[in-house]
């Protein structure tokens, strides 16, 4: 039997020159985990309903870093379909949307979303410091290859139960 696709997400990363910026996500209050809490990311959140992805990723952007970005700006990357499980056994499927953004508007402020903005050399990534499957694909992906991966994490997203999944691609299907 298929697992269904549950969530749609987005995630952005922003690019100038030889670096990228990140953010933390921060950590949570009130003992409920939050998927990517303490670690490094780039921007995004779940597609809400009737959103298209670029209005999707315009508005978390916007939301997560105080930046203001065209969605035409925005170059898809990598389609990560994530296989998560639940602390009950349950699965679900998140698969998020990836994309590149080279023009924007502002300088990222912290939000409560996302704090600690910071401009990292391509060549020097906190990897260790970022979710588990993020530190196989996202580095292709950040030198220009488009991705398609699955991956799949134990419960909390605190490590992968098998190996990520990864081909590369010469585009994707128009779905916005």
């Amino acid at each position: 039997m298929r697992e269904k696709v549950l969530l749609n997400a987005v995630l952005c990363f922003l690019r100038r020159e030889n670096e990228v910026l990140l953010a933390k996500k921060p950590l949570s209050t009130g003992g409920e985990h939050k998927i990517g809490e303490g670690k490094w990311n780039g921007y995004g959140g779940v597609v809400e309903p009737g959103e298209s992805l670029g209005e999707a990723i315009t508005r978390e952007l916007k939301e997560e870093s105080g930046l203001v970005a065209d969605p035409g700006d925005f170059k898809k990357s990598a389609i990560v379909d994530f296989h998560n499980t639940k602390a009950d056994g349950k699965t679900f499927i998140c698969r998020v949307h990836v994309y590149l953004l080279y023009h924007w508007q502002g300088k990222p402020i912290a939000t409560k979303e996302m704090v600690e903005p910071t401009w990292f050399k391509l060549g020097k990534l906190p990897l260790t410091e970022m979710m588990p499957a993020d530190r196989i694909w996202l580095p292709p992906v950040l030198r220009g290859r488009l991705v398609n991966a699955r991956a799949w994490y134990a419960p909390r997203q605190e490590y992968l139960r098998k190996n990520v999944e990864m081909e590369y691609v010469d585009s994707f299907p128009d779905d916005d």
